[in-house]
């Protein structure tokens, strides 16, 4: 005897907290708070300066403050532009920022492969000593650098520039954690089939090293473009200056005037504003892979 059978099917009961909104608990609200008086102590003064950049120069020394004058003009950014290399110092600026991250991933991240993956003698000793270097300051260094650079004839050339800021003692750490928590099964099996160490640190181990690699090219990045004292020091030629000290120069030049003094902090840091708005993914990913989490 046939009939027909009816099918009924009941949708899955969601659980009690799935689909709901978080609630606002007292620590949450907290939270809150704190990021947006973070968030408003780092864009107060990146729209003042831009506010001030934007008006006429009488009107930035007027009293009471104001956010805006009388009108927007971009008088201030044409001065700049006109009273210095603008584009010779961003090009500069750009060249020695690359060259300087290129070399300092390359090799930084052979120094931290040596360090996790070889043994020889004075391994540990060795890595010690990079170790102790995040404990020295920079300014330390500056006086012997700066003869090395005369003895070597670099002042006033790019190589003078980017060399004394490759090795970074704080990137080889970084690296070391990472390459730590690689796999030894995977180069072990590329052994076996008769690659060479060469050839696994190159297609093997930074190609699994990419997000890591990503923030201390990032990281590198941004403070080679920042970086004012060492540049300042080992170039006098106009022509070779980044863009930091070239605006400084130009500063001194026409004296305090604020309008273009806040148009070339914006003109300088737009740039790096670009860079973390795209990449950004890359540095959080990077940061998360590093290994440091609970050192």
């Amino acid at each position: 005897m046939s009939g027909a059978v009816t099918v009924t099917t009941r949708r899955p009961r969601r659980s009690g907290t799935v689909g709901r909104r978080p609630r606002w608990t007292p620590g949450r609200i907290a939270l809150l708070v704190v990021a947006l008086v973070l968030t408003a102590a780092w864009l107060v003064p990146l729209a003042w300066a831009v506010a001030t950049s934007l008006k006429p120069e009488g009107e930035t020394t007027r009293t009471p403050l104001a956010w805006t004058g009388s009108r927007v003009t971009f008088d201030a950014y044409a001065k700049v532009w006109e009273s210095g290399e603008l584009m010779r110092w961003l090009m500069n600026s750009a060249y020695i920022s690359l060259m300087t991250t290129l070399l300092t991933v390359v090799t930084c991240a052979m120094a931290a492969y040596g360090f996790t993956r070889t043994e020889f003698r004075g391994r540990r000793l060795l890595y010690g000593l990079v170790l102790t270097g995040i404990m020295v300051p920079p300014q330390v260094l500056i006086a012997p650098l700066f003869h090395e650079m005369v003895q070597l004839g670099l002042v006033d050339t790019y190589w003078g520039v980017i060399l004394p800021q490759v090795a970074v003692p704080a990137m080889v750490f970084i690296l070391v954690k990472f390459f730590e928590g690689v796999p030894r099964e995977l180069e072990e099996a590329a052994f076996v089939d008769g690659a060479g160490r060469w050839r696994v640190f190159w297609t093997i181990v930074i190609p699994l090293s990419r997000p890591v690699l990503a923030a201390v090219a990032i990281f590198t990045f941004i403070s080679t473009w920042n970086n004012f004292l060492w540049p300042f020091l080992v170039t006098t030629d106009p022509g070779g200056m980044t863009l930091p000290v070239g605006l400084v120069s130009v500063q001194s030049s026409f004296g305090v005037r604020y309008a273009q003094i806040m148009a070339s902090l914006v003109i300088a840091g737009l740039p790096l504003l670009v860079v973390f708005a795209l990449f950004q993914r890359q540095i959080v990913r990077g940061i998360a892979h590093t290994g440091l989490a609970g050192q």
